[in-house]
């Protein structure tokens, strides 16, 4: 029972930064963004070929850099060719399928035998124990959420959130609608191509299936998250993600040790729910 709440926190934490992504494309912007599924994918695509060079380090920021321009590329689309933001996201998602084959060598999967990765390491520092694998997820999570709430005070920040609300007003003031898209895009997409690349070196691997649904899910852990916590603040948001995920996570977990719904249907309760949710 340990073991499943000690898995259960782990990827309640690595899949909350999707959560946080959707927070601000989806919530912030206004914007459903599709890049999210493949966007996944290549973040842990790039994190395991790095790690597997033998740079986890570096693996986490060619992940982000690299979910950064696809967060780009969707943005160009649509600010730029004037492509409607699910059609560009389409676009980019489908584009990305290649991409990421590309960076695993033309293979559907590639995985890391015996390379170090951020969670060996923290496991030969003794630090946490047994837990090493949450306390590392954990942090990392927190301190993108920390960097997420900071920036979103900022004056660009502000001025994303202001776009999402009224772009013509935003354009009044002076300021370039495209050019907060754009960066609202960059940083969401980098936080999912984060969680693909933390979950890609805690998995040991990286499949170009792997992302299938993660958007739906994601939007499901930030509607759980905000129904419990609120979204009073841009703090509480953020936790509201955290939590959200990481309910998320104990469901799935309870869902398999007791088979209340079968496996195979999950993702289809998940997706009513979010329709409901959101419906609602």
């Amino acid at each position: 029972m340990i073991y499943v709440i000690q898995t259960a926190l782990e990827l309640g934490f690595m899949y909350a930064l999707v959560a946080m992504a959707l927070f601000l494309s989806y919530r912030i912007l206004d914007i459903a963004d599709l890049t999210t599924d493949s966007g996944f994918v290549l973040g842990a695509a790039v994190s395991v070929t790095v790690a597997a060079a033998g740079h986890p380090f570096l693996a986490i920021l060619a992940a982000m850099a690299a979910g950064s321009c696809a967060g780009f590329v969707t943005a160009f689309l649509q600010t730029r060719l004037g492509v409607p933001s699910i059609l560009a996201g389409i676009v980019t998602n489908t584009g990305l399928y290649t991409v990421n084959l590309m960076v695993m060598g033309w293979s559907s999967n590639v995985s890391l035998l015996k390379q170090s990765t951020l969670f060996t390491m923290m496991k030969e520092t003794g630090i946490g124990g047994a837990w090493y694998k949450l306390i590392l997820a954990a942090g990392i999570t927190i301190l993108a959420g920390l960097f997420l709430v900071w920036f979103l005070g900022t004056r660009i920040g502000l001025s994303i959130r202001a776009t999402g609300d009224n772009a013509d007003m935003v354009r009044a003031s002076s300021v370039n609608p495209v050019f907060t898209i754009t960066i609202g895009l960059c940083i969401s997409n980098a936080l999912t191509a984060l969680s693909g690349a933390v979950v890609g070196q805690y998995q040991k691997s990286a499949d170009i299936n792997g992302g299938t649904g993660i958007v739906v899910i994601g939007l499901a852990c930030l509607i759980i998250g905000e129904t419990l916590i609120g979204r009073r603040s841009m703090g509480r948001n953020v936790i509201a993600a955290i939590v959200g995920s990481i309910v998320y996570r104990f469901i799935y977990a309870v869902i398999l040790k007791t088979g209340i719904v079968p496996i195979e249907c999950l993702k289809l309760v998940t997706a009513i729910v979010v329709a409901l949710a959101i419906a609602g």
